[in-house]
């Protein structure tokens, strides 16, 4: 089992990155039980697991950063054309 690529996680949605997310938490958390309750896994599955989660939730957050800094512009660009000054409604 090899690492996917961190081009593959931006081929996915932001629905598609939060469902893998919740995945990857629960394989995580299922790994350690198993190593807390010493069945038999293979160790670098934890390493690849946390790598994964990490990797998915800096990318969302990469992405919604982006997307909430657009809509700020936006909302600027709006209030910049239409000469709104605050408290002058």
């Amino acid at each position: 089992m090899s690492l996917p690529k961190f081009t593959e996680i931006k081929e996915l949605s932001n629905t598609e990155i939060s469902n893998t997310i919740i995945k990857m938490e629960k394989e995580l958390f299922s790994l350690r039980f198993k190593k807390a309750t010493r069945q038999s896994f293979k160790s670098h599955e934890i390493k690849f697991a946390k790598r994964r989660l990490a990797q998915l939730k800096t990318f969302l957050t990469l992405r919604l950063d982006a997307l909430e800094e657009s809509q700020n512009n936006a909302v600027a660009n709006l209030i910049k054309k239409q000469n709104y000054l605050p408290g002058n409604f």
